[in-house]
């Protein structure tokens, strides 16, 4: 049944890109792609983890989802914001494409045993508690939250745990 959405959700988004819809401009599309990111990230760290014959290789992959992931989150807002194509679509699957990404890095490092469940646990609580926030300011206030310092310094935070916690691993 999971797949059967999955892949539907999967040809709606294509089909999106195919008949250029208003919505999916390039910022956007640099969310979705992110997205995708998510689980190739998720199954590569896995196998990393599980298969040592794939482990470099593996770990490479695991490695450039990262990058690109964070490349495409710094580059979809500034992009939407200096060419004018911020949509109510991008405001709310920005930060849900950065909530799973985050999560889905510190699952794994919680996996892993370099996180502690406390700690997951809270950042979970935050993560989706933030995002909660901002659908219910989208969809009953007509108003999206902005980022600010302490998201950014937070992001900052994140990406740096990301990338020791990667370099431990590796």
């Amino acid at each position: 049944h999971f797949t059967k959405i999955l892949s539907k959700t999967i040809f709606d988004i294509v089909e999106a890109f195919d008949q250029g819809a208003e919505d999916m401009n390039l910022p956007n599309r640099l969310t979705v792609l992110r997205l995708v990111l998510v689980p190739v990230f998720l199954i590569a760290f896995i196998v990393s983890q599980s298969l040592p014959s794939l482990s470099v290789v593996a770990t490479i992959i695991t490695f450039v989802c990262y990058v690109v992931a964070e490349l495409t989150d710094l580059l979809d807002g500034k992009i939407a914001r200096k060419r004018g194509l911020v949509t109510d679509l991008g405001k709310v699957m920005d930060p849900f494409a950065d909530t799973l990404s985050h999560v889905t890095y510190f699952l794994c490092f919680l996996s892993y045993g370099i996180m502690p469940l406390w700690a997951f646990i809270i950042i979970m609580w935050r993560e989706y508690g933030i995002l909660f926030v901002r659908m219910l300011l989208a969809k009953y206030a007509g108003k999206s939250m902005p980022a600010n310092i302490f998201g950014k310094a937070k992001t900052v935070l994140y990406a740096v745990t990301t990338v020791v916690s990667m370099i431990y691993i590796g």
